[in-house]
């Protein structure tokens, strides 16, 4: 996860279109259950998650959490590239920045 501004984004890989758009599928039942919903970019097989909470006019929990259970959803699928920052590491970095 990297923070352009006043949100947070990660994008994921997958093998291929079939794979992203399952990802994908995943992703919007959750933001339906959490009433959270990610911006969400797709390129055949990347996606990019996007996440702001727009009437807080920023970053909030609410975007760590659902990033934390994107990085969960991704999980299950393979061909993802695991080398970027963690939402929980992201979370740290930006409390540490605020104390």
């Amino acid at each position: 996860w990297s923070q352009p501004g006043e949100e947070i984004q990660r994008t994921f890989r997958f093998k291929d279109f079939v794979q992203a758009m399952a990802f994908v599928d995943r992703v919007a039942a959750r933001a339906e259950e959490v009433q959270h919903h990610p911006d969400i970019l797709i390129r055949y097989s990347r996606v990019t998650l996007s996440l702001s909470t727009h009437d807080a006019g920023g970053i909030t929990e609410k975007d760590f959490d659902f990033a934390s259970a994107a990085d969960r959803i991704a999980s299950i699928a393979s061909g993802i590239d695991n080398a970027r920052r963690t939402s929980s590491e992201l979370r740290t970095h930006n409390a540490m920045i605020a104390s």
